[in-house]
């Protein structure tokens, strides 16, 4: 039984991550505790809850499963966390997530927009704007909260190792506007520092790239199960585990990381071309 009035049952369309914190918060209150006192209980540090339940983050598996525990709340959380994440994405990119979720190492090249796990809110808006220009407003914004839950990846306790190569393009094309795409480079800047991700930039220097496609390869926490290769193309998506297939792609992506800029400079580009955009905005 919830120890708390919850506004929405769980089999009901969610108001996406913002409604899971605010459940999380109420709980929280109902039973007297501190974030410090969840956080300690819940095996996490306060900073992780406070931003579950400002709405900048949804919670792990394993934070929701701990909510369930701590409140003795019978798998609402659990439940809710899960149909937030599974919400808003199509049938074909669902297996992609289930892998992003359990992969110990994600390589991923972005042609024209960044990956989706290190995208702004608004970043993740204007792309789903453009791409599907007649979807009203709460069907966009189910699909920008579904996308916002893939984030959690990058930011869980034991996350994968990311190196990401960024071609210029993705940095030049002002996504949303340039205020939108000089907050949406912040944000990148912000993760790239962080000891789990690498981000390389392709410049136009660079020439033509090995691929016009993006694509991303994803390994598999089982030491038993090799590496899988997943890519878009209009409308569908494909997750591919042949070795042949991945070792080709590998290859691919070693080949742009040779040619790419060093991390170092890599950062120094993102920054000014960050710059860049925030002038146009002014």
């Amino acid at each position: 039984m919830m120890p708390h009035q919850t506004t929405k049952d769980p089999a009901a369309p969610v108001g996406g991550i913002a409604f899971f914190g605010s459940e999380v918060r109420h709980a929280r209150e109902h039973a007297g505790m501190t974030q410090a006192q969840l956080a300690l209980a819940a095996a996490y540090d306060r900073t992780y809850v406070s931003r579950v339940e400002n709405g900048s983050l949804l919670g792990s598996e394993q934070f929701a499963e701990s909510c369930d525990r701590v409140f003795a709340t019978s798998g609402y959380f659990t439940r809710l966390a899960t149909r937030i994440r599974e919400h808003g994405h199509p049938d074909w990119f669902r297996p992609y997530v289930a892998l992003e979720k359990e992969a110990s190492a994600i390589s991923d090249y972005s042609t024209i927009f960044l990956m989706g796990a290190v995208q702004t809110p608004e970043y993740a808006e204007a792309v789903f704007r453009a791409s599907r220009p007649y979807e009203g407003n709460e069907a966009i914004k189910t699909r920008v909260d579904a996308r916002m839950a893939r984030r959690e990846v990058t930011q869980r306790q034991s996350p994968p190792q990311f190196w990401l190569i960024v071609h210029e393009a993705a940095l030049q094309v002002p996504v949303g506007g340039a205020k939108v795409m000089a907050a949406q480079l912040d944000y990148v800047l912000e993760r790239a520092v962080e000891p789990h991700i690498t981000v390389q930039v392709l410049p136009f220097r660079a020439g033509a790239p090995t691929t016009d496609m993006p694509f991303t390869m994803l390994s598999p926490t089982a030491s038993d199960e090799g590496p899988v290769l997943y890519s878009e193309t209009t409308g569908t998506g494909h997750v591919n585990d042949s070795q042949e297939a991945v070792r080709r792609w590998a290859g691919r992506f070693d080949h742009m990381r040779a040619s790419a800029a060093s991390e170092a400079d890599s950062l120094r580009l993102i920054h000014k071309i960050r710059r860049e955009h925030e002038c146009t905005d002014g």
